[in-house]
């Protein structure tokens, strides 16, 4: 084992091999508040990836429905007690000496690599903590869709009493929309006896090489969020691979320039932003003030990994539901929830222009900047002062392109009652 620097649990870890970063990493952020599971991104997914023999059960995208649903069936709360016993969990965060390097803390608990010894496989051969579901488990991928959590969850008629009140509801649930991370230190890749799985150095894809795949399943036993899927068909794994020909801007209507994945561009929540990230020697991102992902991440704060706990350093980031338990929300998001439910129920005039970039266009956007609008609202809510101002923000691609001018206030179209039914 090496050690390497985990930023999200603001310490060193134990990991398989030694540290290596690509110059820039695929990244992306969730907005879960916009989530309606409608599955469009699902489909999309489907419908390009994994629609052929042996590919039946793999939904590389999904979009399962907390606190109930996941696929395969409970993956979260099996390892989390499988970390637990191990004396593994949630653990204590203490604060850090330094925030820039530790922004969340510092994880006193263990992680999937950390606990690993402690629970060996029956062969030995345990590289992460982890475990393969059975096939009951991957059968159904919408189970629990759309059921509530709460006081009156079990009651017939009162599922949503009093459900109207923030920042919390009595009964509740929410989406979760989810692809492979692309983890910076993937279980995945540490597990692998063959070594067929590996890190693209240019952008930090995780990528399965298919000649060398002999289809042991160490991924799928080790990767913490089941996003590998062994094919029967040709006894290999396969994987999100992160659309890599639209990130490289080979789709035909990309005209060169990378584009987003097939899931985010079915988005009609508009819930997804995507983009690359710079890295330093150590791991931790190069400070890129005007790019939306680093803003989100860094600046705001309201963008948080899922489980970092686990210690894989997924570059999958979460804006967490508002109405939502905060206890719930901080087992699955670290100890950040708080204050990035409280930024998000009131945004400053930055991060609400930046939230407007999320699904505008395909083209990935690098770099934002914002000219400033008149102000159209001004009211106190729940005790604090909420302005919103009109601004305007524009969206540049790699090029300094301009791909995006949007206003915070959308445009109000009253259709003409001539034509009530058209479209």
């Amino acid at each position: 084992m090496s050690n390497v620097y985990n930023w999200q649990l603001g310490r060193e870890m134990a990991y398989p091999y030694e540290a290596a970063y690509p110059g820039r990493q695929f990244a992306f952020v969730f907005n879960i508040n916009r989530c309606i599971g409608c599955q469009s991104c699902t489909m999309a997914c489907k419908s390009t990836w994994t629609f052929s023999a042996g590919q039946e059960y793999m939904w590389w995208n999904n979009v399962e429905t907390k606190p109930y649903g996941g696929y395969p069936r409970h993956w979260d709360v099996k390892l989390l007690d499988m970390l637990h016993a191990t004396g593994g969990g949630p653990g204590a965060w203490a604060r850090p000496s330094d925030a820039s390097r530790a922004p969340y803390g510092e994880y006193k608990g263990k992680t999937i690599f950390e606990a690993a010894p402690e629970a060996p496989a029956e062969d030995g051969s345990q590289t992460a903590l982890g475990f393969l579901p059975t096939d009951e488990e991957w059968n159904t991928p919408n189970l629990f869709e759309d059921n509530p959590a709460g006081a009156q969850a079990t009651v017939r008629g009162q599922y949503f009493r009093g459900g109207g009140e923030l920042p919390a509801h009595d009964a509740w649930f929410f989406y979760l929309a989810r692809i492979c991370n692309h983890c910076s230190y993937p279980a995945c890749l540490a597990a692998c006896p063959r070594k067929a799985i590996y890190k693209r150095p240019e952008d930090g894809i995780v990528l399965i090489d298919q000649k060398e795949c002999r289809g042991y399943r160490k991924c799928m036993e080790a990767c913490p969020y089941k996003k590998t899927h062994y094919r029967p068909t040709t006894r290999v794994s396969e994987k999100c691979i992160a659309c890599y020909p639209r990130i490289e801007g080979k789709d035909t209507d990309a005209g060169g320039r990378p584009y987003t994945t097939r899931c985010m561009a079915a988005c009609i929540g508009q819930i997804r932003l995507q983009g690359f990230v710079g890295l330093n020697p150590d791991g931790t991102w190069v400070e890129e003030r005007n790019n939306p992902i680093y803003y989100l991440v860094h600046v705001a704060k309201l963008a948080l990994p899922l489980y970092p706990q686990f210690g894989t350093e997924p570059n999958g980031y979460y804006i967490p539901p508002r109405w939502v338990p905060r206890r719930y929300l901080r087992q699955m998001f670290g100890p950040g929830v708080d204050a990035a439910v409280e930024r998000y129920m009131a945004p400053d005039r930055e991060t609400l222009a930046v939230l407007q970039l999320f699904g505008k266009d395909n083209h990935i956007c690098h770099r934002y900047e914002i000219k400033e609008g008149p102000k159209v609202f001004d009211k106190e809510i729940r005790g604090r002062r909420v302005e919103i101002y009109n601004d305007t923000v524009i969206g540049y691609d790699r090029d300094g392109r301009e791909i995006i001018r949007c206003t915070v206030e959308e445009p109000l179209h009253v259709r003409s009652g001539k034509h009530a039914n058209s479209i």
